[in-house]
């Protein structure tokens, strides 16, 4: 057990015994208040401003190590001991910044720990909340009556169907639609059969060859003849 561990028990033990006994109701409430302890948001918040504290107390031990060092440089050949005394201090400094360092760690790890215990004590509640209300929907709803509800529905469903089918359903003949395509099948091999017997009663071709039609070299000369006597003629009566 550590010394300022015993001093405090000496110290509450001392202003324990010093209290009046007529103040017992304060003292009953005061216990009952500290049994109750700070709710997480008040405690998330002292630790916070410790951090800050300490941060500053960081920035601060920070720039006097700075000037020591400084100092320490500046004296080094010139004044010995003041040099000595320079870096004596900077050691204590950084002494407590390591301390702050790992207690800054110490806080930060127990603050992030204490959200997230409040983080977890909100979802759980929240959780908590929607379970009753569900057990609350649920013990308004009788099983026995939604599976017969959901009789009535399947029974509807398959009366909607047979009307469905009936209205649907084709009035006046009905054929089967193959016989119907075995009659219009035969209908269209007599109409082949028939355009092959019409075909089988068509003359055959000419097989005599053909008179050309291409006029002579006489008569195309011939013609020509007369049609330059004509020529001749109508010059002569115009002139």
């Amino acid at each position: 057990m550590s010394k300022i561990s015993k001093m405090f028990k000496v110290s509450s033990s001392s202003s324990s015994s010093s209290r009046p006994t007529s103040s017992s109701g304060s003292s009953s409430r005061s216990k009952h208040r500290s049994r109750s302890g700070p709710s997480p948001q008040e405690a998330i918040n002292r630790l916070r401003e410790t951090e800050a504290m300490l941060t500053k107390k960081q920035e601060y031990l920070e720039s006097r190590i700075e000037q020591e060092l400084t100092i320490a440089k500046k004296n080094g050949t010139k004044n010995k001991r003041a040099a000595l005394q320079a870096l004596k201090r900077k050691k204590r400094f950084e002494q407590q910044l390591t301390q702050i360092d790992g207690t800054l760690s110490t806080i930060e790890f127990q603050r992030e720990a204490l959200e997230n215990a409040t983080t977890n004590t909100e979802v759980l509640k929240n959780m908590g909340y929607a379970a009753k209300a569900i057990k609350e929907v649920h013990q308004n709803i009788d099983l026995d009556k939604i599976d017969s509800l959901m009789q009535d529905i399947t029974e509807q469903q398959e009366v909607a169907q047979e009307i469905s089918d009936a209205i649907s359903k084709p009035f006046g003949d009905q054929f089967d639609e193959d016989e119907l395509l075995a009659e219009l099948a035969e209908l269209e091999q007599e109409e082949l059969e028939e355009s092959m017997k019409n075909m089988d009663r068509l003359p055959s071709a000419p097989t005599t060859k053909l008179p050309s039609t291409r006029p002579s070299h006489r008569a195309t000369s011939k013609k020509r003849v007369e049609d330059d006597h004509d020529m001749k003629r109508l010059a002569a009566w115009a002139s």
